[in-house]
């Protein structure tokens, strides 16, 4: 079959508005991979969304995670429960935090945090890093490095993007020249940005990233939060 990209568009309230981010699926012959999967409890809404592109999550033979953060990788284990042959990739950097083997670097920055926050943000603060504690984690089977070729959809790069997170990494579709940016970019306004700079754990390393992702003159970037920028 010819190979196909979608972004899906997973829709939850939260304290009563509505976030929205664009997973992607990418598809051929052989492997049909989810990117990102969206916040803890997503699963209900990620499935539905697939069924439009005539999918289940049981048809999903891979899970990549593009880092370690919890509206990317809070469903991982409840997909993994419902498809237990899913394979599940992260970069080497990400695989500790991904897999429980080391406490999760915004956990910790978020535990930091709390200790300066002022008296009104103290209870969204204790709620945010309650809900950190409460990802759970799951074992990642295959590792991705920044350079590594795979031969999804046509041909595909691994591009190391750090400073969100440490090990954060995008995917680039050179046969369709489309960047799957994860948070190493997102839209604002339409245009590119850094995703929520004042989190990022290196944040001028996440504006290198943001700047090699546009060097790569990418047709389209696939962004989780903003959803597609066409440069031209």
């Amino acid at each position: 079959m010819e190979h196909e990209i979608h972004l899906l568009a997973v829709t939850m309230a939260f304290q009563g508005a509505e976030e929205t981010v664009y997973p992607a699926v990418l598809r051929d012959g052989e492997h049909t991979i989810l990117v990102d999967c969206g916040w803890i409890g997503a699963l209900p809404v990620v499935e539905p969304e697939l069924k439009k592109i005539g999918l289940s999550v049981q048809a999903l033979t891979e899970l990549v995670l593009t880092h370690h953060d919890h509206d990317h990788m809070g469903a991982a284990a409840a997909l993994r429960q419902a498809n237990p042959n899913i394979k599940i990739y992260a970069s080497p950097e990400e695989e500790p935090f991904i897999s429980g083997r080391e406490k999760p670097l915004r956990l910790r920055q978020a535990e930091e945090m709390q200790e300066t926050l002022p008296p009104e943000m103290q209870e969204f603060g204790r709620a945010f890093c309650e809900l950190l504690r409460r990802v759970e984690p799951v074992e990642v089977n295959g590792l991705l490095r920044g350079g590594e070729w795979l031969d999804w959809c046509g041909g595909c790069r691994v591009v190391a993007t750090p400073g969100h997170t440490p090990g954060h990494i995008s995917l680039f579709l050179e046969e369709d020249a489309i960047m799957i940016t994860g948070d190493a970019m997102a839209l604002e306004n339409g245009l590119p940005v850094t995703a929520n700079p004042q989190f990022a754990l290196d944040r001028e390393g996440a504006e290198t990233s943001l700047e090699t992702l546009l060097a790569l003159k990418a047709e389209a970037y696939y962004c989780y939060h903003g959803g597609v920028y066409l440069p031209n």
